[in-house]
């Protein structure tokens, strides 16, 4: 089974992809970026560590509106990719990224720095989760 995953409470793909998709018990979720879902608009603009801090927020908002709408919370995320336009704000998106998932057992995680992401957003995270 198969089943695509799609909220108005998250930002409408930009693409030919979609929000989330559900398979055999696993969520695979999209990467977020910091836009507004009624909006539309990019929230937190700007290229210093408070834009990155507040995009953060914004991503994971909008990321837990996909989990939600896939019948899942953050507690069920085992794996996340976080995609970062800036190393040097690691210390604020990783102090977001703690607030939302604790620091008692977090999902597995990869943070890369890339040379750009949509809409030149500062950070992007997708993740995978289990469907209980």
């Amino acid at each position: 089974m198969r089943k695509t995953i799609a909220t108005p409470e998250a930002p409408a793909a930009i693409g030919p992809y979609s929000q989330a998709v559900l398979t055999d018990g696993w969520l695979w979720c999209s990467g977020q970026i910091p836009l507004d879902p009624e909006s539309g608009e990019l929230l937190g603009a700007g290229s210093d560590e408070n834009a990155a801090r507040v995009q953060t927020r914004q991503v994971l908002t909008n990321l837990s509106a996909v989990l939600r709408a896939g019948g899942c919370t953050r507690l069920d995320v085992v794996k996340c990719g976080v995609f970062v336009a800036n190393m040097d704000h690691f210390g604020a998106i990783n102090e977001e990224y703690a607030a939302f998932f604790g620091t008692d057992a977090p999902p597995a995680r990869a943070t890369v720095e890339v040379a750009r992401l949509p809409k030149d957003v500062l950070v992007e995270i997708d993740c995978v989760a289990r469907v209980a």
